[in-house]
């Protein structure tokens, strides 16, 4: 659950951005960035006390990353996280269908490409006459 509930207090200590950061193993300017996408919350606080962020802040932020390292568009992060306040579950499942079905014909690519260099690599392996197979097979003429 990513939701935020700053308003019930939920974070048992505030943090200064550069701690959340480091909390989440981001950059600080990668939290910034997150702000300006509509991604991340302001910070509470004002400028006696400091701006602070709280525990969820932290959440969210490894949400955003987990869902970055998954292939999942800024955009589509963000729709997550709507998707998340409104506890649409049959949404957020349509979406990771839709990532998993896009990371499916990656990987199929991925290993048609592996087969195809393979092939390669043993046929330049096998030496003989003329230019190395490997060579050729790129060669844009």
């Amino acid at each position: 659950m990513v939701r935020s509930q700053r308003q019930n207090a939920s974070s048992h200590r505030p943090f200064r951005i550069s701690e959340l950061a480091a909390a989440a193993d981001v950059g600080v300017e990668t939290v910034r960035f997150y702000q300006r996408k509509g991604l991340m919350d302001a910070p509470t606080g004002g400028a006696t006390g400091g701006r602070h962020y709280g525990d969820d802040d932290v959440r969210r932020l490894r949400f955003i990353r987990q869902s970055q390292a998954a292939g999942f568009t800024l955009r589509e992060i963000k729709r997550l996280l709507d998707l998340d306040r409104i506890d649409d579950r049959a949404e957020a499942r349509s979406m990771a269908q839709d990532r998993i079905a896009s990371l499916d014909t990656e990987i199929a690519r991925l290993e048609a490409a592996r087969a195809s260099l393979k092939k390669l690599a043993n046929e330049c392996a096998k030496g003989g006459a003329g230019p190395c197979p490997i060579l050729s097979a790129f060669d844009p003429a």
